[in-house]
């Protein structure tokens, strides 16, 4: 039964679907609901901007940081971030040559003849 209404709703759904997309053809054809749907899209659009332009007007009077503002400190927090990144390496590098044991060659001496004569264990 179950298996019957479900296909007798999907047929529903489906007939529902089609006649809303040839619905939506025909008025976007039909010149005078484009041309309205066009000046209403405008209008929406011009006011949005004053509502945002009136918006950041407020924040601005309410000392309060407007989205471009916070945009702009993120930016200069992500430059500052990859600085210290880059110090931080730097830093790291300085570090492991610092601890890194010195070797230091030095000069062999010369054996001179004095000494092995003076070494019992070479005659």
């Amino acid at each position: 039964m179950k298996q019957e209404e479900k296909s007798l709703f999907e047929k529903l759904y489906e007939a529902g679907e089609e006649q809303v997309s040839r619905l939506a053809k025909e008025a976007t054809t039909h010149p005078s609901f484009a041309s309205a749907i066009e000046k209403t899209l405008r209008s929406a659009l011009e006011t949005k901007g004053k509502v945002d332009q009136n918006i950041n007007h407020v924040l601005g009077l309410l000392n309060l940081p407007s989205k471009a503002d916070y945009n702009k400190l993120l930016a200069k927090i992500e430059t500052l971030q990859g600085s210290i990144v880059n110090l931080n390496i730097k830093f790291d590098r300085l570090l492991a040559a610092v601890q890194q044991p010195k070797r230091v060659s030095r000069p062999k001496q010369k054996s001179s003849p004095a000494s092995s004569d003076q070494n019992p264990t070479t005659k």
